[in-house]
């Protein structure tokens, strides 16, 4: 990972823990400061992809505020993130609405049944919340079709025929999320086919969301061309442009260390560790998805190829196999990368196995902090 001393954060850090560099964080936030500025768009922190809040101060310094997928996240970006706040789900009960209504600044339906049947709520909210809806421009440029907004027989956002007959007042903005973990190029695409199909509901409408996806933080993003798009809607439309991505504003900030516990051999030599697959990388298993590991390879590849299991009874908790320069060794570390983005977020104590310490490390100083730790309490207190 780009300058990251992860040897450095081995040495220091518990385990299993995941650590956020800040000299990276702050890296991602000067690239995503400089879009905003020289485009005129405002972009939002998306907390389904990291909500980390002891690092929010840092962030609101650049970003413009949050979207958040239910309640709960809303809170936690007013409390303690501020500026905008952005709600959007799939589906909400009345009391989600009434709650988000509360606390959000945009508010966004995913369907003309959901605007309607709840339109005398927040039409009262009128002047203070504006309301969005989510649209399908049914135009896919997913690789991954459980992370495709736009996969067949998608139930996110309203395609283009639903439209036909319906009124949108009240409707301030539209909103697509299509990209997943892309570059400039597929937004490109998108862009093009939503103003080709929904352009004629635009003039009047006082902003549109890119929605997340866009990994702007990353070498070989053509942040020129995006800001060049977002310059062409807000001069053609008289709109405001909100971006809110995830991963671009933590990508390559984040470590998990984890430890060697034991080593078996079943046909293959395997490493059990003290992070598990299932519990603190689910993606691992739903995607799947292979993590980088510092000094791994592809098996066979060097001296040493292992399999490396979690520490749980799901026989699957299997993060996978690696090569390495020489075999393994009880109590050696690990480094995980590029494991600050939908992993804390998604983490469980499934077994009660422990969630690892959420900690910083700061570059300047060389100082290692240990944010938070997780007890039983933690894990009790969960259930009832």
């Amino acid at each position: 990972m780009i300058g990251i001393d992860v040897e450095k954060i081995l040495e220091l850090a518990p385990s299993p823990a995941y650590v956020v560099d800040l000299g990276r964080l702050r890296h991602n936030l000067a690239i995503l400061e400089d879009v905003q500025q020289r485009s005129g768009a405002k972009i939002l922190m998306a907390l389904k992809a990291f909500s980390m809040w002891s690092t929010f101060p840092l962030m609101r310094k650049s970003l413009q505020g949050v979207c958040a997928s239910s309640p709960w996240e809303a809170r936690l970006g007013r409390e303690e993130f501020g500026g905008e706040v952005h709600s959007f789900s799939a589906a909400f009960k009345q009391s989600d609405v009434v709650e988000l209504l509360k606390i959000s600044d945009h508010l966004v339906f995913n369907s003309f049944n959901q605007f309607e049947r709840f339109r005398p709520l927040w039409e009262q909210a009128t002047g203070r919340v504006s309301i969005g809806l989510r649209v399908n421009p049914e135009h896919s440029e997913g690789t991954t079709e459980i992370y495709d907004p736009c996969a067949l027989n998608s139930r996110l956002g309203i395609p283009r025929r639903e439209f036909d007959g319906r009124s949108l007042a009240g409707v301030e903005g539209l909103h697509f999320h299509t990209l997943c973990e892309q570059l400039f190029e597929p937004l490109a695409r998108t862009a093009a086919v939503f103003e080709e199909k929904f352009g004629e509901y635009l003039p009047g409408l006082k902003w549109i969301n890119f929605g997340g996806g866009h990994h702007i933080t990353r070498a070989g993003y053509d942040i020129d061309g995006l800001i060049a798009l977002i310059k062409y809607f807000r001069e053609k439309y008289g709109v405001e442009v909100y971006l809110e991505p995830g991963e671009a504003v933590v990508i390559g900030t984040g470590l998990l260390v984890g430890e060697v516990l034991d080593l078996v051999d079943n046909t293959i030599p395997t490493a059990i560790l003290d992070v598990s697959a299932t519990c603190h990388m689910p993606d691992v298993l739903e995607m799947p998805y292979r993590p980088e590991i510092l000094g791994g390879a592809e098996p066979g590849a060097q001296a040493y190829t292992c399999r490396l299991g979690g520490p749980s009874c799901l026989a699957g908790d299997i993060i996978g196999d690696w090569s390495f320069p020489q075999p393994l060794q009880v109590g050696e570390r690990l480094a995980f990368l590029d494991m600050a983005h939908y992993t804390m977020v998604k983490t469980s104590t499934f077994n009660g196995i422990q969630h690892p310490h959420l900690c910083t490390y700061e570059p300047q100083t060389g100082e290692l902090r240990v944010v938070r730790s997780f007890t039983y309490e933690d894990f009790r207190s969960k259930l009832s």
